[in-house]
């Protein structure tokens, strides 16, 4: 007996020290985890605005949605605690970032850290895009230069860490591309920590996504969760979304552009809303998460 009460406890500091489960079938604690939140458009306008909050309590912000938009997301932004670590621009579209020009023009409480993007020269913009895109460019540029603020250049492959929360920019803008520039110059990346990964595109068309598929970076393109390219219409091809193969989709997306309805009733508008949720119904989709059924709040 007292040989095997020596041999018994003889064990016990063999496992502890070689870190072994000493109490097999106990239930493990899931891991901390970020909170992600979709944020609802306050207008009939497509918008698109997300926040991510870290365990440790650090807020970001993607993009941010249209100026209609800006009181609803600076009332969230001071129900959080005001201030914002970073700010994330996917591209400079009134229904983008029109919200934040209000809130630069008039913070009040709330306080930014740095801003990150990948913004076109002006040249640029001049020599490839619209009237409608050089307007849209040239109001948010002046919002930022008044305020004093300057945008942090992104580059591919860059790697960017808040607390717990990890960033890999996976695309930049494309000044290559200059078929639906704006929107094929939204950056691209993957946001994740140890519990779960997002994939933002922004408006990406499918220009630049199949720029962003065939290159390097395509690897890191699984993630559980993506963010439905330009509202989940005319955005990335299903190739792409195939690649990606997530479980869950962040769509930014309006009632009347979900059902593709242009008020002739569902399926009567001109966009491609229906033809990408039937590429989606081919993957292993667990939820869909519609901006129209509004705020998300993802753990």
């Amino acid at each position: 007996m007292r040989r095997l009460l020596v041999f018994t406890i003889a064990w016990m500091f063999v496992c502890l020290a070689a870190g072994a489960d000493t109490t097999a079938g106990a239930p493990q604690a899931a891991p901390e985890t970020f909170t992600l939140w979709q944020l609802p458009n306050q207008t009939r306008v497509q918008m698109m605005s997300y926040a991510v909050q870290t365990p440790e309590g650090s807020l970001l912000v993607i993009d941010g949605g249209n100026a209609g938009d800006a009181p609803y997301l600076r009332e969230f932004i001071l129900s959080h605690g005001g201030n914002v670590t970073a700010w994330i621009i996917t591209h400079v579209h009134s229904d983008h970032v029109n919200a934040l020009a209000e809130i630069l023009k008039e913070p009040g409480a709330i306080t930014i850290g740095t801003f990150y993007g990948s913004i076109p020269e002006r040249e640029w913009v001049t020599a490839h895009a619209g009237e409608a895109d050089r307007s849209e460019y040239d109001a948010f540029m002046a919002a930022l230069a008044q305020s004093g603020r300057q945008v942090s250049e992104l580059s591919i492959g860059q790697r960017l860490t808040f607390d717990s929360v990890n960033i890999l920019v996976l695309g930049i803008k494309n000044p290559e591309i200059t078929a639906n520039p704006i929107n094929n110059s939204s950056i691209a990346f993957r946001l994740w920590d140890a519990a779960k990964s997002v994939l933002f595109t922004g408006d990406l068309g499918s220009e630049g996504g199949e720029k962003l598929l065939n290159s390097d970076q395509a690897r890191h393109l699984p993630a559980d969760y993506v963010q439905m390219a330009h509202h989940g219409q005319r955005g990335v091809s299903e190739a792409f979304y195939a690649a990606v193969n997530p479980s869950f989709c962040l769509w930014p997306t309006p009632t009347w552009l979900w059902d593709n309805d242009n008020g002739g009733g569902p399926g009567s508008g001109p966009w491609k809303t229906l033809e990408v949720r039937a590429w989606m119904d081919k993957l292993t989709i667990k939820r869909h998460y519609v901006m129209h059924e509004g705020l998300h709040e993802i753990r």
